[in-house]
């Protein structure tokens, strides 16, 4: 069974930190597009509820999904890193059989 990408509660923490930060709720969009050194990348970004959007809610937090990404992303946990080398959001994704180093480009 397919399920939906999942969020983190570290992530949507993240999320309120900085809609907090820019004075009010923020929307996170997590898509898949062609390219990356792996074939597909990951493209993390503020932005505003489409239609066909997937919208994962918590506590007035959104994180966005577009109907393409979806299939890519199925059962993925998006997650937020703080480490010393920089803190980003992260996708740990079950349908990618291999990815770069940085972790924003896979394949399938």
């Amino acid at each position: 069974m397919t399920l939906p990408p999942r969020v983190t509660d570290r992530a949507f923490a993240r999320l309120a930190e900085i809609a907090e930060s820019m004075g009010g709720a923020q929307a996170l969009r997590v898509a898949v597009e062609g390219g990356g050194c792996s074939g597909f990348q990951y493209d993390i970004k503020l932005d505003a509820p489409a239609p066909d959007d997937l919208v994962l809610e918590k506590d007035g937090q959104k994180v966005l999904v577009d109907s393409v990404s979806l299939p890519f992303l199925a059962n993925a946990v998006i997650d937020f890193s703080e480490e010393l080398i920089g803190a980003r959001f992260v996708i740990e994704n079950p349908n990618a059989s291999s990815s770069c180093g940085c972790g924003t480009s896979f394949s399938i």
